[in-house]
């Protein structure tokens, strides 16, 4: 996964200092996006002499490590070469990127902006994969191309330019012969070169052949357009995109307009937004853009070439302040989002749920679920479908679902599900679990799953992304941005939605009624417990201290709990780097016993829920073996859960068993984030991980 951003001004005067500082703090917001590589490009001086038609090729600049060493190396660069700062440009296209490394190492060669060849005659930066790279690399080099680098994205400007030149030179391209008279446009040498791409990505195109120009297209991966314009405020809303120009009421007027794959780039900048389409075009040129979209569906009909129709869509207005993304009072993005998950519950849970004074008034109402409740009562069974965190999510919400619903659920990892191509059925439910709503396993899952036809729910963080679009019908966790790369409130907040999605599939059922009612009271005091669970932080503190020389740690749960054992093992192994493994402890017996001795620290969570008495017995028998045991217990549990008096303890407040997972999940969130930073790692960007995978 990486993060691409595109800044172009029109009919207002910039500096290039300017320039660059727009772009380089549009990759800072990316960074969690992947921080391996940089680049950027930027208009040249034009020569005074140069016809507006001919100028000099752009200017590229990349670089292998983080977002400022790029910054420090450009403005190196700049002072070596005598670059004109205070140029000023009335229009002017710059694009960055920010790489995740997927084909080759991290290197200057290997990092975009990714070009035709020497000329920079196109220029582009991905993020995505390219599934027949090689097949199309193979007819390139056929034809002449020297490739430089090992990615699958210098295919794509190479075919740019090969598919110009092809038109250019009026030859027959796919069946299509330009007319003479007709001159080739940036958006038709785009559209021809998406044809021929397979696989997931965004992209934005810079050329010197149309300079001040931008085309981006996508599918698969995230991208949308900002739009300000700089003689309206941002809350009126009288424009709109139709057919062909994004229009107001007087042509010509200065405008500003960004593209990024996350909203975190643009919300600094403007609110008014449109969140791009999988096989649209977005053209941006003397002001105006256009959108086309491929008629895939009529192309499989005809069995021909998709053709592109113009499309007209609606601007929105972002729900983001720039408060979320900035660190605020807070030393690291995780640790800021570890203590907002009382306000991310809220916000989950605001206007979804109910309660009078009359018992019969406690409701859940999930507005894009109630048209489909009927039929997901009637599922042959209920499938859970995720990846890492998101299928822990699932995990903890399994027996609440199956309890109020009376539905049979299974889980499956996406990745699993689509290698083994497992059986899905018309009389199925699959749910989506996404904190991003772009992760490549889980959209390929959805892919196999509407194509088995069954229904298919996306439970997802963010609005517009492919899985809530491709999805019949959904909830929204409405958690707020997340930029940590280990995800954290959207966890707890997934927990919450799924319980509530368990209340309302056992609404009609009589039986389970106080069983609901005790549930949606305990919703409702929620934040306030995970207030107050938050104030470990400084006793988390204290245990990674003893902690932090570890090699290793086991985390034993079961019931509700063994997602909490396996989410609190993911969280320390993938940013403290600490080998960390969450167990069931039903099966301890059945190999894990053998690694106990003194010197091995074993955390047990042995809170009040129908397992506590064999999680009771747990604790005694890895007692007997001397191991070093941290026990999570709910508040005045302390002595019975230990005898000797030999554990240390981890004290949570009670909830209602199914919300337990919620509650017990943030202590060792707490104490992962203590580890890492500890241990001297960069809490927000682990080693070898990203925010959300992409790419397969």
């Amino acid at each position: 996964m990486c993060g691409i951003f595109a800044y172009l001004n029109y009919n207002i005067t910039r500096e290039r200092r300017y320039i660059l500082e727009v772009l380089f703090n549009g990759l800072r917001r990316l960074e969690y996006r992947g921080y391996d590589s940089a680049g950027i490009s930027i208009d040249a001086d034009l020569l005074p002499e140069a016809s507006s038609k001919f100028r000099p090729p752009p200017l590229v600049f990349r670089q292998e490590g983080k977002i400022e060493k790029l910054v420090t190396n450009v403005y190196q660069e700049v002072h070596a070469v005598d670059l004109d700062l205070a140029q000023n440009f009335l229009i002017h296209a710059g694009i960055a990127h920010t790489r995740w490394a997927t084909h080759g190492l991290p290197s200057e060669k290997n990092s975009h902006p990714q070009s035709s060849g020497s000329g920079h005659e196109f220029l582009v930066v991905h993020n995505g994969i390219i599934t027949n790279y090689v097949v199309l690399k193979e007819t390139l080099l056929r034809h002449g191309y020297q490739f430089e680098s090992d990615t699958d994205t210098e295919v794509i400007p190479k075919l740019a330019k090969f598919v110009y030149d092809r038109l250019s030179e009026n030859t027959t391209f796919n069946g299509e012969v330009p007319a003479e008279t007709q001159e080739v446009t940036f958006r038709q040498v785009v559209m021809e070169v998406m044809r021929q791409l397979e696989g997931a990505y965004a992209l934005i195109f810079k050329s010197s052949h149309f300079p001040n120009e931008l085309v981006a297209c996508k599918c698969g991966s995230p991208l949308l357009l900002g739009v300000k314009d700089a003689e309206e405020p941002e809350t009126k809303m009288d424009q709109f995109i139709n057919r062909d120009v994004l229009h107001d009421r007087r042509q010509g007027r200065s405008k500003e307009y960004f593209l990024a794959s996350d909203a975190s780039a643009v919300v600094e900048h403007t609110k008014t937004v449109m969140v791009i389409e999988d096989h649209e075009v977005v053209h941006i040129k003397d002001g105006n853009v256009s959108i086309f979209k491929f008629d895939t569906a009529k192309a499989r009909k005809t069995g021909g070439l998709p053709r592109p129709a113009s499309v007209q869509r609606a601007l929105s207005i972002l729900e983001m302040e720039v408060e979320q993304i900035k660190k605020g009072k807070y030393d690291h993005f995780m640790q800021k989002e570890i203590h907002e998950q009382p306000d991310s519950l809220t916000t989950t849970m605001r206007g979804r749920l109910t309660r009078g004074r009359e018992s019969k008034m406690k409701t859940v109402v999930l507005g894009g679920l109630k048209d489909h409740l009927r039929t997901i009562r009637r599922s042959r069974r209920i499938i859970f479908i995720g990846c890492g965190t998101s299928y822990n999510a699932a995990l903890a919400a399994r027996p609440i679902i199956e309890e109020l619903s009376g539905v049979p659920v299974t889980m499956e990892l996406a990745s699993d599900l689509v290698d083994r191509q497992g059986p899905i059925y018309r009389e199925d439910t699959a749910v989506f679990v996404s904190q991003s709503g772009e992760t490549a396993d889980t959209l390929q899952a959805l892919e196999y799953a509407k194509s088995n036809g069954a229904l298919c729910v996306g439970i997802t963080n963010t609005v517009g992304s492919a899985i809530a679009r491709g999805t019949h019908c959904g909830v929204h966790i409405n958690a707020g941005c997340e930029i940590g790369v280990a995800s954290t409130k959207a966890y707890t907040s997934q927990i919450a939605v799924m319980t509530m999605v368990a209340l309302a599939l056992g609404d009609d059922s009589i039986s389970c009624r106080v069983r609901r009612e005790a549930i949606i009271d305990d919703l409702f005091d929620l934040p306030s417990k995970v207030k107050e669970v938050l104030k470990l932080d400084t006793e988390m503190k204290e245990l990674a201290k003893l902690l932090m020389e570890e090699q290793s740690l086991l985390i034993f749960g079961r019931g509700y709990n063994y997602a909490t054992a396996l989410e609190g093992a993911l969280k320390v192994k993938e940013v403290a780097l600490m080998h960390s493994e969450g167990i069931l402890a039903g099966e301890m017996k059945h190999g894990p016993l053998a690694l106990v001795d003194e010197t091995l620290p074993i955390i047990v969570i042995a809170t009040c829920d129908a397992t506590f008495s064999k999680q009771q017995s747990v604790i005694q028998q890895l007692q007997a073996r001397k191991g070093r045991l941290i026990v999570m217990c709910t508040k005045g549990d302390a002595l019975s859960s230990c005898s000797s008096g030999a554990c240390r303890f981890i004290e949570v407040p009670p909830v209602q068993d199914c919300l337990q997972p919620i509650i017990n999940i943030i202590p060792l969130q707490l104490l992962a984030y203590h580890l890492t930073v500890l241990r001297g790692y960069n809490v927000d960007q682990p080693r070898n991980l990203a925010k959300s995978v992409t790419t397969q």
